[in-house]
């Protein structure tokens, strides 16, 4: 009887410490946790920089098939000058692992970045991954809007083409609806999609 109580006793112990083990991430409608990366040139931005303002997040791999379809096509560079134009800040973030093939760092990353003439506010290195696991950014690119009042407020797709052609297709754009509704004091009508894309190399 003493063995099996001190059994029972072991296992809800260690269940307890996978739970409290288990990454926190964030979730639409909840309170997008501040951040600090390093930009492209050493850096430390915080998310908390833009308090009160709408921030769009990129999760962006340059080796990505999808990445580069939306940059070649002049869709993503567009939507960005569109946005931060409006006063909206963008950040892009790189997840990718350091030893992955397909790592670029920080000063590939800008020489890419600035031969595709990007429009973000920011560009960021998330080496380590905290960000990327803890927003559970699946896929390159995969979109985050953020309302003025620090809410996750859209997670998913940038549209609803789901090819490498960038966009060319596509007869909804995600994030300028989401802004649109946002800057109107709407509710955000399509808060979820599912992302397109290469994973995010973690």
């Amino acid at each position: 009887m003493v063995m099996k109580f001190w059994t029972i006793a072991t296992l809800l112990l260690v269940s307890a410490s996978f739970i409290v083990a288990r990454p926190i991430t964030v979730t639409v409608g909840n309170p997008a946790p501040d951040f600090s990366l390093q930009n492209l040139e050493g850096k430390t931005i915080k998310l908390s920089d833009y308090k009160g303002k709408i921030v769009v997040l990129e999760w962006i791999n340059p080796g990505c098939p999808f990445v580069k379809g939306h940059y070649s096509s002049g869709n993503m560079q567009s939507i960005q000058k569109e946005m931060t134009a409006k006063g909206i800040v963008w950040l892009t973030i790189n997840s990718t692992r350091p030893d992955h093939p397909e790592a670029y760092n920080a000063t590939k990353s800008k020489a890419i970045l600035g031969e595709w003439k990007s429009n973000a506010t920011e560009n960021l290195m998330d080496e380590d991954r905290t960000v990327g696991h803890l927003f559970n950014a699946k896929t390159t690119p995969h979109i985050f809007v953020i309302g003025t009042d620090g809410m996750l407020r859209y997670s998913g797709a940038i549209d609803d083409d789901r090819s490498v052609d960038g966009g060319k297709k596509a007869t909804v754009n995600y994030i300028r609806q989401a802004v649109g509704e946002i800057m109107t004091n709407k509710e955000v009508s399509v808060t979820t999609t599912a992302p397109y894309g290469c994973s995010v190399k973690y």
